[in-house]
C-alpha cells in the first residue's frame, strides 16, 4: 500500500451537454477539458490513471500540489473559451489515502471515497475530504479559502465524510442536482 492524494475530475450535466451540442463540438469539448486538466496535472507534478466517459481520475504524491493544481485548473476551466459558447463547469473531489498499485491499475476503499467525495461536488465545485483538508489547511491560499459542508454519508461506504470546499458560495447545493448522498448533522453517523 502507498499512500496518494486521489483527484476526480467529471463535467457537469454532460449528458444535457452532448445533447445541446451533438458529437462533433462535445468531441471539442472533452478535448478542450482533457488538456486544461492534463496541463494542470503537468505542472504540479499529478500523473493520470485512468479517463472514462467525460471525467479523469489522477493522483498525486502531495496534497498541497494537488489543491494548487486545481486551483489553476478551475481557473483555466472558468476563462476557457468553450464551443459554441457553452459555459462548461468541471466537479472535482480530493482525498488522499491508501491504495494498492495492481496490474488493473490503483485499487482500495479510499480510491472510491475520493470518488464519492467529487460525486458530492457539483460545477466549479472542488471538494476536498477530511482528511486531504487536515492535510492543507495551513497552505490553503486566501483566494482558495476552504468552506464547511458539514458531514455526508457516501454511496456504499460506512464511515460518513466531513466535506470542504473551496469556491464562493459552495454551501449550497443548486436546485435540481442529483446527488446520491444524505446530508447529517456533525457528529452523526
Amino acid at each position: 500500500m502507498e499512500t496518494f492524494t486521489f483527484l476526480f475530475t467529471d463535467i457537469e450535466g454532460s449528458t444535457v451537454l452532448l445533447r445541446r451540442l451533438r458529437e462533433s463540438l462535445y468531441a471539442q469539448v472533452l478535448a478542450d477539458h482533457r488538456s486544461l486538466i492534463r496541463s494542470g496535472l503537468a505542472a504540479h507534478g499529478g500523473r493520470e490513471v485512468d479517463t472514462q466517459g467525460d471525467g479523469l481520475f489522477a493522483v498525486f504524491s502531495s496534497p498541497s500540489a494537488c489543491l494548487a493544481a486545481v486551483i489553476e485548473m478551475q481557473e483555466a476551466l472558468e476563462t476557457h473559451a468553450w464551443p459554441g459558447g457553452e459555459h462548461v463547469r468541471v466537479r472535482m473531489g480530493i482525498h488522499t489515502g491508501e491504495a494498492s498499485e495492481t496490474v488493473t491499475g490503483l485499487v482500495g476503499l479510499d480510491v472510491h471515497r475520493a470518488a464519492r467525495v467529487a460525486a458530492v461536488g457539483y460545477g466549479g465545485q472542488v471538494l476536498l475530504s477530511e482528511t486531504a483538508a487536515a492535510l492543507v489547511l495551513d497552505w490553503v491560499p486566501a483566494r482558495a479559502g476552504l468552506k464547511d459542508l458539514g458531514v455526508h454519508r457516501l454511496k456504499d461506504l460506512g464511515r460518513p465524510e466531513h466535506a470542504r470546499a473551496r469556491q464562493p458560495g459552495a454551501a449550497e447545493q443548486p436546485p435540481g442536482s442529483a446527488i446520491d448522498v444524505r446530508r447529517t448533522r456533525p457528529g452523526a453517523v
